[in-house]
């Protein structure tokens, strides 16, 4: 499959407040990626290490230092091509009440398609496809600040893929929302992402977020540590807990087992496998009762 995002050698820093050039902090460091069309990407790392950077310069939010970054074809660092990429990739940040700009849910997800001239007809269209896609057009007419969390940014959402966007990049879109409202955004991210085939790079520092992922990307101190499917990834427990990071509750009992001499698989990575490889673990010591 084609990539529809690649950094190469990708190198950004910010300047110390005090504009001191000596004392610059790099953030991205020699980082090359490709996101591949219809992936669903996990980016994970600690505070720091440069994952929410990396996702601004998706869709030119930022530009490098060095390097290049291309969006469908398009160098980001092209002035003249600035709408076409931020209309390929779409951008969602951690707390919806910074992007919900109306006082009606329809009309907040209407309001980008009404400054890019989209024909009312068209618009109308558009809206409530996007609602019924994130499961909130029954409350087109409410008030945004009647919303849970979790509904909150289902709206944030359904206002970028109103604009039809090839690409989602998520910044950490359920780091404010309680468990139910995580599973409510996750379960439309997945949507966008399986049926509608919309690719998706989510940051997140949750691990069963992850864990739901084609493929998991880690970082380190501004470079890429890690990078292959959950399994793979989730299996170097001991380099991830290194670096700061946990890994999915049934990889951590299945790593504490294999500790402790028992021979069980080391790329589990959900509960139900879990629960399989230790039933067969214990079936010698504990077979079944005849009745």
């Amino acid at each position: 499959m084609d990539a529809i995002i690649a950094a190469h050698n990708l190198l950004f820093s910010y300047e110390n407040p005090d504009g001191a050039s000596d004392q610059t902090q790099i953030v991205l460091n020699d980082v090359s990626l490709a996101i591949s069309r219809g992936e669903m990407v996990a980016v994970l790392g600690h505070n720091g290490c440069g994952k929410s950077t990396l996702a601004k310069h998706m869709n030119s939010i930022l530009v490098p230092l060095s390097g290049t970054v291309v969006v469908d074809g398009m160098n980001t660092q092209d002035e003249d091509r600035l709408y076409d990429i931020r209309q390929t990739v779409g951008m969602v940040f951690q707390n919806p009440d910074n992007q919900i700009v109306a006082t009606i849910v329809e009309e907040d997800v209407a309001f980008a398609l009404e400054n890019l001239g989209v024909p009312p007809q068209e618009i109308r269209s558009r809206v409530d496809e996007a609602l019924k896609d994130v499961g909130m057009y029954e409350y087109r007419e409410h008030t945004p600040s009647q919303l849970s969390g979790g509904q909150k940014q289902r709206v944030a959402i359904a206002g970028i893929i109103a604009m039809r966007p090839k690409c989602i990049v998520l910044d950490e879109p359920t780091a404010m929302l309680d468990p139910r409202g995580r599973q409510e955004v996750m379960k439309t991210i997945r949507k966008l992402n399986e049926k509608f085939g919309i690719t998706v790079v989510l940051i997140t520092h949750y691990m069963d977020e992850a864990a739901r992922c084609d493929r998991v990307v880690v970082m380190d101190d501004g470079k890429i540590l890690l990078d292959g499917t959950p399994k793979e990834v989730f299996s170097h427990v001991r380099q991830l807990k290194e670096v700061g990071l946990d890994v999915p509750q049934a990889t951590e009992l299945i790593y504490l087992l294999r500790q402790e001499g028992f021979e069980l698989p080391a790329d589990i990575i959900d509960d139900s496998e879990c629960v399989d490889a230790l039933a067969r673990l214990l079936a010698p010591v504990c077979p079944p009762s005849k009745a």
